[in-house]
């Protein structure tokens, strides 16, 4: 263990805490507290999904009645006391409990830790969301399926304690450069859709026209009959507009029917293995096809396939040439288009039309959604010479590299900014993230004012104890 800085001491939880057993708790059993019981009104309830890292959430809070409050007592809270998940990914997530809710009543799965008043609860918080802390969490963790920690865990944790006027500094400190970390990464959390309008509006220019305008020269554009139900802006005089059956030839897949099927087995892709723009290959299934099949679903270089389903109308352009057997299910259409179109521009205004929403009106159904054959039979095309189109596909993946480019950068720096707070925090409880003053007393004299205090707490208790036995034997021999 390393050696702590001048005038900071090693303790637990249990050390701050006047009455561990009483000030360290966690939440009643599911027998004593079920969801059938919560209400719209009364004593408020915390769960799991309202404590973040030094963040409450004040959504969707349950409420239990009054009466029922007053029975699990033991298991409240009261604001400014430390709420610790012991339940969930990840674990050990420490908040403090917000001034508005004033009490409440925690769920199993999260600690209530009531420190002496005289510590630095928000010190306590940042100490018990750093590193240090987490990984003795991580290491203690229990359960096959979800995991969790026992109460013993968090009472018994090692934590370096400051001096109590360096813990004020510690927070004022982390207070002011934990927000421009904040900033930073509220920024950079900014980027990924601002990228996504970027792409939405490099599409809307390229299927539009407006992409290739200078590339084309002066053509005149016309409104298309299609302009209003589609939101088309005028179509240049040099494209036509076609439907999409002039343009594709289409069909759907393999129905999936193992009592049924014969053949071979072959390898197919669902729609779950169709994004937009690529495929997912990482669980390709396979099924017995016949050699008829075969021949007839096999998937070529320039085929599009497009969800039926799911998300209809996601599509992607298939570009292997290998020639494994490789065939698609009856969830997708494969869309295998004409002389006069090439593949990349029928999935940039599937995608473009489904941004806009103009793609729904093709959608049959209520709850859950298709796009069928008879619908897309129905879909207009505005369709370039193959030129120009070659000429867009050109321009628009060369921004999409660039966009591509910038989200890869963006996420490295997230994953920077992500562990520059644990390594501020680190920094802070390792003391070099503010100046020790020789001046400052020791945490060892708090520790010792809390030890002190728990004995008369403890000393209170027994002669409250022993008053209560007294009182009952006086009024049994009254009897």
């Amino acid at each position: 263990m390393s050696e702590l800085p001048k005038g900071w001491v090693a303790c637990t939880p249990s050390d701050l805490a006047n009455d561990p057993k009483n000030e360290i708790v966690d939440g009643p059993f599911g027998s004593n507290l079920k969801a059938s019981e919560y209400t719209d009104e009364g004593t408020p309830i915390v769960r799991i999904q309202n404590v973040k890292r030094m963040a409450f959430l004040d959504k969707n809070i349950k409420y239990v009645t009054d009466e029922k409050a007053e029975f699990l007592k033991r298991h409240s809270f009261k604001s400014g006391d430390l709420l610790i998940t012991k339940l969930g990914e990840p674990l050990g997530l420490t908040c403090i409990a917000p001034e508005h809710l004033n009490e409440g009543i925690i769920v199993a799965d999260i600690v209530r830790f009531r420190p002496n008043p005289e510590v630095n609860r928000k010190c306590l918080a940042y100490l018990l969301n750093s590193e240090k802390a987490i990984k003795q969490i991580n290491e203690h963790t229990k359960g096959s399926t979800r995991s969790r920690i026992n109460l013993s865990v968090v009472r018994n944790l090692d934590i370096s304690l400051p001096p109590l006027a360096e813990q004020k500094r510690i927070v004022e400190k982390l207070d002011e450069v934990l927000a421009q970390v904040d900033t930073i990464k509220a920024r950079l959390d900014s980027i990924p859709n601002l990228l996504k309008r970027f792409r939405q509006s490099v599409l809307a220019s390229a299927v539009s026209g407006k992409l290739t305008e200078e590339w084309r020269g002066e053509v005149e554009s016309v409104d298309s009959p299609y302009s209003v139900d589609w939101k088309w802006p005028k179509v240049p005089l040099s494209w036509e507009v076609k439907q999409y059956p002039e343009l594709v030839d289409s069909r759907l897949g393999k129905m999936l029917d193992k009592a049924k099927n014969q053949g071979v087995s072959t390898k197919y892709l669902g729609n779950i293995n169709v994004r937009w723009f690529e495929f997912d290959l990482k669980s390709v299934q396979e099924i017995l096809v016949s050699e008829t099949e075969q021949q007839e679903l096999q998937l070529v270089k320039g085929d599009v396939l497009i969800c039926e389903g799911g998300e209809p109308g996601r599509c992607a352009v298939w570009r292997s040439n290998s020639g494994e057997q490789i065939i698609f299910q009856k969830a997708l259409h494969r869309a295998r288009v004409m002389d006069e179109m090439i593949p990349e521009w029928l999935a940039f205004n599937l995608k473009n039309d489904a941004d806009g929403l103009t793609l729904n009106q093709l959608f049959t159904g209520t709850t859950i959604k298709h796009l069928t054959g008879k619908a897309l039979k129905r879909y207009p095309i505005r369709v370039p010479p193959l030129e120009e189109q070659k000429e867009i596909v050109r321009l628009v993946e060369q921004y999409f590299v660039f966009a591509d480019t910038i989200e890869a950068q963006v996420k490295k720096a997230q994953a920077k900014v992500d562990n520059l707070t644990q390594s501020i925090l680190a920094k802070a409880f390792r003391g070099e993230l503010v100046s020790q003053d020789p001046n400052d007393e020791s945490a060892d004299k708090l520790l010792e004012r809390i030890a002190k205090a728990r004995e008369e707490a403890e000393a209170l208790a027994k002669a409250a104890k022993k008053e209560q036995a007294a009182k009952k034997r006086a009024a049994k021999a009254t009897k």
